[in-house]
């Protein structure tokens, strides 16, 4: 009986003794998830990330901070139409062409217009023309009296052939593309200036004329130069496709 009483009293000891050592462990466990304080002053930035977290903050998308923002399109300076300068109801045109004299009364007849940048020239040259010339003179006095002559009848363009040769002393009063032109410039001599020496000869030499070109002109202008035309017989005006500047 004795013994019976000792082995429950040394089994209520042993269970009490575990349940005493089982709270302290329990108890002790939310201590050991506590972590030591932290020490600001011992806290410094580094000056640079590891290799390791370089690599890949460069391979990480670049996401805006804000939820709101909307991507914006691509940049499309380069694609960008040219909006026309010349109106759709405006006229462009090509006048021409001239040499000589008849230049200098087209340049200045433009000039009056005043039409700034919708007016510029192109030059076209051909390896054969036609000149309006009086036939060479003996010698240079004869050359002087001729250049008088023309002189008093208003003719103030003209150019004396110095080169040795059939044509030396010849006087050159214009040269022109076309037979046909040459020939109306001769029957205007003729007509208001009253030149009777004057002829017309085919000649292989590397002649240039001008092209008055027209670009962007109103209703008026257009009107005005079409008018100038009829004074310019042997010119030819038509209509050409604008280009914007």
């Amino acid at each position: 009986m004795k013994k019976l009483v000792w082995i429950l009293l040394l089994g209520n000891l042993i269970f009490f003794a575990a349940m005493q050592w089982g709270g302290l462990l329990v108890a002790d466990e939310p201590a050991a998830r506590i972590q030591p304080m932290l020490h600001e002053e011992k806290i410094s930035l580094l000056s640079a990330l590891p290799r390791e977290a370089t690599v890949v903050a460069a391979s990480a998308p670049n996401i805006s901070a804000s939820t709101d923002a909307v991507p914006q399109p691509a940049s499309t300076a380069g694609n960008t139409p040219v909006l026309s300068t010349i109106k759709p109801d405006a006229s462009c045109m090509e006048w021409g062409e001239f040499s000589g004299t008849d230049l200098t009364r087209a340049t200045a007849a433009l000039s009056v217009l005043q039409l700034g940048d919708k007016l510029s020239q192109r030059q076209v040259e051909y390896a054969i023309g036609y000149w309006v010339y009086i036939p060479p003179q003996k010698d240079r006095a004869a050359v002087n009296q001729k250049i008088a002559q023309i002189k008093a009848r208003g003719i103030e363009e003209y150019f004396v052939v110095p080169d040795a040769g059939p044509w030396q002393n010849a006087i050159s009063l214009g040269v022109f593309r076309t037979q046909e032109a040459a020939q109306h410039f001769l029957d205007e001599l003729r007509r208001t200036k009253d030149v009777r020496s004057a002829q017309i000869g085919e000649r292989a030499s590397k002649l240039k004329t001008t092209l008055f070109v027209l670009n962007g002109l109103d209703a008026k202008a257009a009107a005005s130069i079409a008018e100038m035309q009829k004074d310019f017989a042997g010119s030819e005006l038509k209509n050409i496709p604008c280009v914007n500047p």
